[in-house]
């Protein structure tokens, strides 16, 4: 019979291990407002990118603009003052050089002129701390990222302690996975994560940047970080994505799916020997450690240089005489 065959050497197989990774961010700034007020409006979502100054939300500030339109009219009052103070100065100045007025009635002037240039910086003052304040009525992004959950509905009354959202920055993004206590002993900075995607295809490859000294008592693991070095399209914080961590690459052997049968739980696989009046097939069992993609690591029962069959194995016994393809 025909066969096909694959002369059998080592090669790197990576030993890994999945697990489940939470994204979060390095960079995440707490959002909250710096006045109390009522929720006007909400412009932005979760999930939303904004710029740094976007506006994210309104808080009602009619009681503050009229805080600040009042200060505006005791200004023009005050400006009126000054005016009027500045009038009469110039009026005694010109009275006490011709002698009309005593230098007391002057300073008097002088003093009254002073005094209503000093109340009108006091009230622009206020008016400037009150624009000021004004501003904080509208909440905006301190830096560009993304918005995370928004707790806050329209209506809700907020004060300095709420927190409105959260802003994740795009860079600095980190793997964190809780690794179960039987690979501890197994974990060493510079290890390869892979996170993987919806169809299992490697988004992302990253070292281990982070393992930490204690374990957590409630749920037996140990939390490594990766720092992923670019965002993989699609990817939001605090998501979980399937991780995969590469043990080592070691080099092993190791066999096509499809030259493998399985009788009774024991793995078989059939080599082309060189016999006397040619080849024949021979059936080994083997024993199998993970299945990587389409092929089984060996653990034993054939070794380097054999030349393993990989077709017509359902038509093949032990001992067949089988002609390998050249």
């Amino acid at each position: 019979m025909d066969v096909k065959t694959l002369t059998l050497t080592p090669k790197p197989i990576p030993q890994t291990s999945e697990f489940v990774a939470t994204i979060r961010s390095l960079r995440s700034t707490n959002i909250q407002p710096q006045v109390e007020g009522f929720v006007r409006q909400i412009f932005v979502k979760a999930g939303d990118r904004v710029r740094a100054g976007q506006p994210l939300v309104q808080i009602d500030p009619d009681k503050q603009q009229a805080t600040v339109t009042t200060g505006q009219s005791q200004r023009v009052a005050r400006e009126a003052d000054v005016e009027y103070a500045k009038q009469q100065l110039a009026r005694m100045q010109k009275l006490f050089e011709a002698g009309a007025v005593s230098r007391a009635e002057l300073e008097q002037a002088q003093t009254a002129e002073k005094t209503a240039e000093a109340q009108l910086a006091a009230i622009s003052s206020q008016i400037r701390e009150t624009q000021v304040q004004l501003e904080y009525y509208r909440v905006t992004a301190p830096a560009e990222g993304i918005v995370g959950e928004i707790p806050v509905r329209e209506g809700d009354r907020v004060t300095d302690s709420t927190l409105i959202t959260t802003i994740d920055q795009a860079e600095g993004l980190e793997a964190y996975i809780n690794v179960p206590l039987e690979h501890a002993t197994e974990l060493r900075a510079g290890l390869t994560v892979e996170l993987l995607g919806q169809d299992g295809s490697v988004i992302s490859s990253n070292p281990i940047t982070f393992i930490a000294s204690r374990a957590d008592d409630a749920t037996q693991s140990v939390l490594v970080k990766a720092t992923l070095r670019t965002r993989p399209p699609g990817i939001r914080v605090m998501q979980y994505v399937k991780a995969r961590i590469v043990w080592s690459n070691e080099p092993r052997l190791a066999v096509p799916v499809v030259a493998v049968t399985r009788v009774s739980g024991q793995y078989f696989v059939y080599v082309a020997e060189q016999g006397q009046q040619g080849f024949v097939a021979r059936q080994k069992p083997i024993t199998v450690a993970d299945l990587v993609g389409e092929e089984y690591i060996v653990r034993s029962g054939i070794k380097e240089g054999e030349r393993l069959i990989i077709s017509n194995i359902q038509k093949l016994g032990d001992g067949a005489p089988v002609k390998p393809a050249a």
